[in-house]
C-alpha cells in the first residue's frame, strides 16, 4: 500500500527529530550516564577547603586526592581534577578508580584518546570493572567507533549487570543504526533499572517517533520533562510528538520552551517556524 500524505509527513518529522537528537546529544555533558554529574556546588570554596584539610593531614593518602579530584571534576574544574588524579596515581599506581575518574575528566575535556588509554589501564588492573567498560564504550560511541563500543557494552551486559548505562548507551548505538525496535528494548531495560533518569525516556521517545508512534513518544517525553524541566532535547522532541498528533498549538509551546532553554536547538527552531507559519512539510 502506498504511503499516505500523513504517513510521509510523519516520517519526515520523525527523521528530523532523530537527527536533531543525535546532534544535540553530543553536546550534553552533564548526564547521570557520564558517571559523575556536573555539580558546581561540589567545587565550592568550603567543600574544597574541607577536602584540602584532609589531604594536608594525610599527604600520602591517594584516596584523599582522588576524592578531591572527583569534587573538582563534578564542578567542571577539569585541570585541577586531573592534577589531583595524577598525584593519586603517583601514590597508588594500581588505583583503577583514579584511572577511570581521570578518564572521565579527559572525556569532558575532549581528550578522547587519553580517556580510552586510562580506561584501558583501569580494565587491565581490574578486568571486571564495569564502570570502566561503560566509560570506554561511551567514549568509543562519542567518536563514532560503534564496533568497539558495542563490544564494551555487551561485555557488561553479559555479566548480568544491573548497570543501566550499558543498556542505555547500547540503545543509542542501535538507534543511530536505525534499529529502533531493538533500541527501544534496551531503553526499556535501562528505565527499569533506573526509572529516575530522564535520558532513556528521551531516547526511547525518539525511537518511537522514528517508527511513527507519536502517542508512545509523547508519553515518554512527558516523563522526561517531568524528571528534568530544563531538558531542551526533551521539550523539542515532545513538540515533534505533538506536531505529529496534530496539536500544533501545544507543539509550538513546547518548541518555544526548548528554545528558551537553548537557543541553539535546531530541532526546536525549525519546528517552531514550521508550526508558526504553517509551512508545507512536503
Amino acid at each position: 500500500m502506498a504511503p499516505t500524505e500523513s504517513d510521509t509527513t510523519f516520517s519526515r518529522i520523525a527523521r528530523l527529530a532523530t537527527i536533531g537528537f543525535a546532534v544535540f546529544l553530543a553536546a550534553c555533558q552533564s548526564s547521570v550516564y557520564d558517571g559523575v554529574p556536573i555539580d558546581t556546588a561540589a567545587g565550592s570554596a568550603a567543600n574544597i577547603q574541607s577536602l584540602t584539610a584532609v589531604i594536608e593531614a594525610n599527604p600520602r593518602d591517594a584516596n584523599a586526592y582522588n576524592t578531591r579530584g572527583i569534587a573538582y571534576g563534578q564542578a567542571g574544574k577539569l585541570d585541577e581534577a586531573i592534577a589531583d588524579f595524577n598525584i593519586a596515581l603517583q601514590l597508588d599506581p594500581r588505583s583503577h578508580q583514579a584511572y577511570a575518574n581521570r578518564a572521565l575528566v579527559y572525556r569532558r575535556a575532549g581528550q578522547m584518546q587519553a580517556a580510552i588509554a586510562d580506561y584501558d589501564r583501569a580494565i587491565n588492573i581490574k578486568p571486571d570493572y564495569d564502570v570502566a567498560y561503560v566509560g570506554r564504550g561511551n567514549t568509543y560511541r562519542q567518536t563514532g567507533q560503534f564496533g568497539p563500543a558495542l563490544s564494551d557494552f555487551n561485555t557488561v551486559i553479559a555479566r548480568n549487570s544491573s548497570d543501566a548505562r550499558a543498556y542505555h548507551n547500547r540503545g543509542l548505538i542501535l538507534q543511530a543504526q536505525g534499529q529502533h525496535q531493538r533500541a527501544i528494548e534496551d531503553f526499556a531495560t535501562a528505565i527499569g533499572l533506573n526509572p529516575n533518569a530522564d535520558e532513556p525516556y528521551v531516547a526511547r521517545g525518539i525511537s518511537y517517533l522514528a517508527i511513527n508512534d507519536p502517542n508512545a513518544a509523547f508519553s515518554d517525553l512527558s516523563m522526561a520533562v517531568n524528571l528534568d524541566q530544563r531538558s531542551s532535547v526533551a521539550w523539542a522532541n515532545r513538540g515533534v510528538a505533538l506536531e505529529m498528533l496534530g496539536k500544533t498549538k501545544d507543539a509550538r509551546r513546547n518548541y518555544n520552551k526548548a528554545l528558551n532553554l537553548d537557543a541553539s536547538n535546531d530541532l526546536a527552531r525549525e519546528g517552531f517556524a514550521r508550526v508558526s507559519k504553517g509551512q508545507n512539510l512536503l
